[in-house]
């Protein structure tokens, strides 16, 4: 009875993603006892873990949306620049015409926050255009707002910083609710949102059937260009959500450094998660493992005074681990193993 529920634990999709995250909270404990502490200051928790959490909720945001673009077999390498695009459009719209005091805002935050995830979504969905209707490959599709959208970003800031004072902005990434940052409730709500869309509606079946194969998909019934065109349009969605947070954080519209290359680590979280990069099956919830995961090394790196020069090699061999862990040919080696054991010891009885 044990043994089967064990092996139904180590034969889940995500125990691998479980285990390479544990593993990494584990050296961290190991170098440093008190990295798992939690302490409650003036109502509010902190904590190594919930500092992780909370840092690892932009690329998360990402990932969410990066998963259900994988998942029809595309890519899309422009959230990363639609992240800034958002940061700069928000603070814009509430610096207005730079008359309004700095603390103050020139339009309502609820129109401001409709507009910036509006725009968004409308650049996610133009590239389900070009994918879906217009047969472009989704790396070169994706690729023009990889560009464009930093490009637009920079002309609204006129290539400066724009910074903010306005409190109710800063809340959105930097205020508290019951104990935890606001960010990790948007996240979790976020994926609770997208989560109950593909797993308690027709549209995952859909999403999945898309990116196995869309042709089949097509003559079965699947609108396959909506499909592509929706999944595109929650990518840019995610990632103005993300561009909000990560803005308001910093009270800041950073067009050049926002979201730099989060979109190559939205696609390695969403790997690290066990979605194949073929398209097909996905999983949410392992995506947001890969975003922790990310986080979690990056952390422990950063806390242990690794050369700025040497951390990407430390953090790419990790990652290297984990997805030859993760590998077709890994499980079938250890699938061969467990079957060599099983036979020896029926020998053996």
């Amino acid at each position: 009875m044990k043994s089967g529920v064990l092996q139904k634990i180590t034969s889940s999709k995500l125990f691998s993603s479980l285990a390479a995250l544990f593993v990494i909270l584990l050296f961290n404990v190991f170098l440093n006892p008190g990295f798992l502490s939690i302490t409650i200051v003036n109502g509010h928790l902190f904590g190594q873990l919930i500092d992780i959490l909370n840092r690892a909720v932009p690329v998360m945001l990402l990932a969410m949306g990066m998963t259900l673009v994988i998942a029809t077999g595309g890519t899309d390498l422009s959230c990363g620049a639609l992240l800034a695009l958002a940061g700069a459009i928000s603070v814009s719209l509430i610096r207005g015409d730079s008359t309004v005091l700095n603390a103050e805002t020139a339009m309502p935050l609820a129109f401001v926050i409709l507009v910036t995830l509006g725009v968004t979504s409308l650049c996610g969905l133009w590239n389900g255009f070009l994918v879906a209707k217009l047969g472009i490959q989704p790396i070169v599709a994706t690729l023009i707002f990889m560009t464009a959208g930093r490009g637009i970003a920079q002309l609204i800031t006129g290539a400066r910083n724009l910074t903010t004072s306005y409190v109710p902005y800063s809340v959105i990434g930097q205020g508290w609710f019951l104990l935890l940052p606001v960010p990790i409730f948007i996240a979790g709500g976020v994926f609770l949102v997208v989560w109950f869309f593909t797993r308690r509606t027709a549209f995952g079946l859909f999403v999945e059937a898309v990116g196995v194969n869309a042709s089949a998909a097509r003559y079965s019934g699947i609108n396959s260009t909506l499909v592509i065109m929706i999944v595109y349009a929650i990518s840019g969605l995610c990632a103005g959500i993300s561009g909000l947070i990560y803005a308001s954080g910093i009270m800041c519209a950073d067009a050049t450094n926002a979201g730099l290359n989060y979109e190559l680590d939205a696609i390695l979280a969403t790997v690290l998660g066990g979605t194949s990069m073929t398209g097909g099956r996905f999983y949410l919830g392992g995506s947001v493992i890969g975003s922790l995961i990310i986080m979690a090394l990056t952390k422990s790196i950063y806390a242990f005074e690794v050369a700025p020069e040497s951390a990407l090699v430390v953090k790419a061999f990790v990652v290297v681990i984990v997805v030859l862990i993760q590998s077709p040919f890994f499980k079938a080696w250890r699938a061969s193993s467990k079957s060599r054991a099983v036979r020896g010891s029926a020998m053996g009885a």
